[in-house]
């Protein structure tokens, strides 16, 4: 896509993370059927790091600075490690509907960082696709059937945490020195996750739990999924959509992610679409909307 226009690139970046991540509950599901979280975790980043920095490599643009290397252990710190750390552990214990509603929070919380670290006074019609989204999003988990049973406390503050880390990652990558290549940035972040994941695996004592030769097919197959598709690929478009579009915008994913999962569900599982589900898509396709076509962001004066 080297000779596309910008504008196709930052639309097929939002296609790819829209439809990816919005299947990933599954993937993650999956391969936590035989694979302990953090292993997990660690294999996702470790090799799609990997995979991304060979192509980089390849293509002649790996190199990177000490304070660039430092700013993307940050980034990724906060991202797939702390953020995508959180929903890993978090889908152990809690439905996939609680995380996708926690996880939704995101989008609120950038615009919170947003307004309080860069001073950016985000527009009325911003705040009003926020709510509209989260409301969407609270009518399409009632309308799949609600949720039964206490919510595992610790698990869904945990996911909040990490909702947060995740926004603020988000805000940190867009004014932080990172590789000009956007694959080397997303490499570095992914390597230094794995890194983390890698420690707390040595720490909690997954390293002895996890038996490679008990993995199942399943497992296998979420794992790749997450790998290639969500890491090497939708990973590396949001990295891109951070630098070509707002946060506000790109937040957006939280909103579509829950519908894509349900119209998947209804091509793939035989999973029925009700009046209801229609609805909340119709609300959260509304909040996009709002959010996608508000006039940029206007930075907060420091006097009258």
């Amino acid at each position: 896509m080297s000779g596309a226009s910008p504008r196709f690139k930052l639309f097929t970046a939002f296609g790819a993370v829209y439809l990816i991540w919005g299947s990933s509950y599954l993937a993650i599901l999956w391969g936590l059927e035989t694979v302990p979280p953090f292993v997990l975790g660690a294999a996702r980043f470790l090799s799609a790091g990997a995979i991304l920095y060979a192509i980089a490599a390849a293509r002649g643009g790996a190199s990177f600075t000490r304070r660039q290397l430092m700013n993307a252990s940050v980034v990724g710190a906060l991202l797939p490690f702390a953020g995508n750390g959180a929903l890993i552990w978090a889908q152990q214990r809690i439905p996939s509907g609680i995380a996708a509603l926690i996880v939704a929070t995101v989008p609120l919380w950038m615009v919170v960082i947003q307004t309080l670290v860069e001073h950016v006074r985000p527009r009325p019609q911003i705040w009003v696709g926020v709510g509209l989204g989260t409301l969407g999003l609270a009518i399409l988990i009632t309308a799949r059937g609600g949720i039964a049973g206490a919510v595992h406390l610790p698990s869904a503050l945990l996911l909040c945490a990490g909702s947060v880390a995740w926004a603020a990652g988000s805000i940190y990558s867009r004014q932080a020195d990172l590789p000009a290549s956007g694959l080397t940035s997303a490499a570095l972040t992914m390597l230094a996750a794995a890194v983390f994941y890698l420690v707390v695996v040595l720490v909690n004592g997954d390293a002895r739990a996890f038996d490679p030769g008990a993995v199942s097919v399943k497992s296998g197959m979420g794992f790749l999924y997450l790998s290639i598709f969500g890491s090497v690929i939708a990973y590396s478009a949001y990295i891109y959509m951070l630098k070509e579009s707002t946060p506000a915008r790109v937040a957006t994913y939280a909103y579509v992610n829950p519908v894509i999962a349900v119209i998947l569900g209804w091509m793939f599982a035989n999973e029925p679409i009700s009046v209801r589900t229609s609805i909340a898509a119709g609300v959260i396709l509304a909040a996009v909307v709002l959010i996608t076509m508000a006039p940029q962001p206007a930075k907060k004066r420091n006097g009258p």
